[in-house]
C-alpha cells in the first residue's frame, strides 16, 4: 500500500517505542508546565512578600521618624537639678550643694561638696527618695535648682548663677 486515501485508510496501531516515546514526551512536557506554574508561583509569592517588606518598612521608618521629630520638638533643654546625698539617695536641702555645708557655716571642705546633684527624674521634698534620673551631668541643657538658680557645670568645679525664685 502505497498510497492512502483520506477517510478509507485505517492508520496502523503504533510499535511499543512509539507508543513509550510519546508517553515520555506527554510527561515531560506535562512536567515542564507543572514546573513552569510552580516557578510562576514562587515568583507571585515573592512579589507579594517583597511588597509587604517594603510597605511594613516605609510604615517603621514613617513612625521612627515621626517618633523622632516629637522627641526633638518636645524634649526640653531644661533639665531640674536636685541635691542629694549621694551615700543614700535622699533629697537635702539646695543649699549643701551650693556651699558644701547647710547654710554656709560648718567646716570647709576642700575637694568639693559630699553632696551633688541628681538629674531629672522624680524627686520629692526634703528627705525622700529620688528615682529615674541621673548622676551624670547633661550635654548642652541648661539645668536649674527646685530654688530657681540656674547651674551650669563644666571644666573645674561648678557655676552658679540667676536669682532664687522667691
Amino acid at each position: 500500500m502505497r498510497r492512502q486515501e483520506p477517510g478509507e485508510t485505517t492508520p496502523r496501531q503504533p510499535t511499543v517505542a512509539e507508543a513509550r516515546a510519546r508517553d515520555k514526551a506527554r510527561r515531560a512536557r506535562e512536567e515542564q508546565e507543572r514546573l513552569a506554574a510552580e516557578q510562576a508561583e514562587k515568583d507571585e509569592a515573592r512579589r507579594r512578600t517583597r511588597r509587604k517588606a517594603m510597605i511594613g518598612t516605609v510604615a517603621v521608618v514613617g513612625v521612627v521618624g515621626l517618633v523622632a521629630l516629637g522627641y526633638s520638638a518636645l524634649s526640653s533643654d531644661e533639665v531640674r537639678a536636685t541635691c542629694i546625698d549621694p551615700d543614700t539617695e535622699v533629697v537635702v536641702d539646695d543649699s549643701y550643694c551650693t556651699s558644701g555645708s547647710p547654710s554656709g557655716g560648718g567646716m570647709f571642705i576642700y575637694a568639693g561638696s559630699s553632696y551633688r546633684y541628681y538629674y531629672g527624674g522624680t524627686a520629692g521634698p526634703v528627705g525622700t527618695k529620688v528615682s529615674g534620673g541621673t548622676v551624670v551631668t547633661p550635654k548642652g541643657a541648661t539645668i536649674t535648682t527646685k530654688s530657681g538658680t540656674t547651674v551650669q557645670r563644666g571644666g573645674f568645679g561648678s557655676k552658679i548663677s540667676g536669682s532664687t525664685g522667691s
